[in-house]
């Protein structure tokens, strides 16, 4: 169970940024109904994070996989149960989602794949990259393409730190403060 309650969405200062997360995310998931607690950083949150999803050139498989990592490496059920049915729908197997805790010893991914893991654990776990894994990406994408990966490795980074620090949970009730 979270550890404050999720925002109001009706109050006047967080209604339409909930209109606009509903027209962006298809609803208020409830990490946006906590984040509403804070007008300004949900305008920025969903800015940056529709950027990541919606108008980056990043093949979505490969940011669906690096995000699905991050959330294994963190341990944040809640983002990887949401980008779960994403993954699958934008290329990734089931075979290749199960088998992310293991990757390194499976057959399952592709050398572009292996490299983007590769970079994502080094991101995620050590923040500083080692050349040679740096070096890997280079084959794989162009500057543009590397930016675009690091920023989604970095960015969902932050959304499993904010969901674990406050315990955000999908069967949690959005029921706000009276």
């Amino acid at each position: 169970m979270a550890r404050i309650p999720y925002a109001d969405q009706t109050l006047p200062a967080n209604a339409v940024l909930a209109e606009r997360i509903t027209e962006q995310r298809g609803g208020v998931l409830h990490l946006y109904a906590m984040l509403l607690h804070s007008p300004p950083v949900t305008d920025g949150w969903l800015s940056l994070l529709t950027a990541i999803r919606q108008k980056c050139i990043l093949p979505s498989s490969i940011r669906e996989l690096v995000i699905l990592q991050v959330a294994h490496l963190n341990g944040a059920s809640y983002e990887a149960e949401q980008h779960l049915p994403i993954a699958l729908k934008n290329g990734l197997s089931r075979e290749q989602v199960d088998a992310l805790p293991d990757w390194r010893n499976s057959d399952l991914f592709s050398p572009l794949q292996r490299a983007s893991l590769n970079y994502c654990d080094a991101s995620t776990r050590h923040v500083h990259v080692e050349p040679q894994v740096f070096e890997e990406l280079r084959g794989y994408f162009d500057h543009r393409l590397i930016v675009e990966l690091t920023v989604t490795i970095a960015a969902y980074n932050m959304v499993s730190r904010v969901i674990e620090a406050l315990a955000i949970e999908s069967a949690d009730s959005m029921e706000t403060e009276q």
